[in-house]
């Protein structure tokens, strides 16, 4: 028995690196007894019956896992925003950040096309919310920062963001060799447009990421609206004040958090997209 990482999944078959040589492989049939199917990222344990083909018999367990795209045990997500074309926008990076730490996935900003904002006080106003907290890269439509190498070393890493955004072109020029499908913002839908046939982890500077567009959508269908506080890690300095120990920042008396935000020591925006999300996922819940 051998033991590596699904590195591509295609048609039925996983494709195992284990020990700097690659496997063919497929899942056993216990997998359909168990609704468990293996995910690139995985590591698993696998038995070799040809040459380089095999089959797997264990998942080991995994720390966090995406259903789109289907990745398991990333490290790292690339959270592209793009200033223009689609608007830059609080509430949408918040959800995606939110999301991200809910998965325990640790999230990384990417602001692009900074090229196309005439006011650069902007800028820095988004700098002065995620700094703070978050690792924050900008970009342009034609250079891509250096200090984005450095980032991918011994990581797994997928790209989330609206569609528009720049992540295929991102993608592409960090790893040229991928030529992944792009095209123009369609005017009628405002979205990009792309073509994934499967999901694949390539080297990127020291680390690997998924060559797949990402994911656009997020859902906090399996967030409990107590924990999403949890999901805003600016708000924990905040919250020692709180008079509550439960308080959810919401309309509850002598709350640190929204005193921070009063005083001006926490964006609103931070705080207004908490309020959506739980209000979302109270909606959720009240429906089912």
């Amino acid at each position: 028995m051998l033991k590596g990482r699904i590195t591509k999944a295609l048609s039925g078959f996983y494709y195992v690196e284990s020990e700097g040589a690659l496997y063919e492989t497929r899942a056993r049939g216990l997998f359909r007894k168990t609704k468990e199917s293996p995910l690139v990222g995985d590591i698993v344990t696998f038995q070799v019956e040809n040459e380089d083909e095999g089959y797997i018999g264990e998942i080991h367990e995994r720390k966090n896992a995406l259903m789109r795209p289907p990745v398991a045990n990333i490290d790292q997500v690339l959270i592209t925003m793009s200033m223009k074309s689609p608007e830059f926008s609080y509430y949408l990076l918040d959800r995606f950040l939110a999301y991200a730490e809910a998965h325990d996935i640790e999230p990384v900003i990417v602001i692009t096309k900074t090229d196309l904002l005439e006011d650069e006080a902007f800028l820095k106003e988004i700098e002065a919310v995620y700094r703070p907290i978050y690792d924050i890269h900008f970009t342009d439509r034609y250079h891509i920062n250096e200090d984005l190498q450095g980032i991918f070393k011994d990581k797994i890493s997928v790209l989330a963001g609206q569609s528009g955004v720049g992540k295929s072109t991102l993608l592409n020029t960090l790893v040229p060799e991928l030529e992944l499908n792009t095209a123009e913002i369609s005017n009628a839908l405002n979205r990009g447009k792309h073509t994934t046939r499967h999901v694949e982890l390539v080297e990127i500077a020291g680390g690997l990421i998924a060559d797949t567009p990402g994911f656009s959508t997020i859902e906090f269908s399996e967030l409990d609206k107590y924990n999403l506080k949890f999901c805003f890690p600016d708000f924990n300095h905040f919250s020692e004040a709180c008079k509550f120990r439960e308080c959810q920042h919401i309309n509850e008396p002598k709350c640190g958090v929204k005193q921070a935000v009063a005083d001006g020591r926490l964006a609103a925006s931070r705080h207004e997209s908490y309020l959506s999300i739980y209000q979302e996922i109270e909606n959720r819940k009240a429906r089912y």
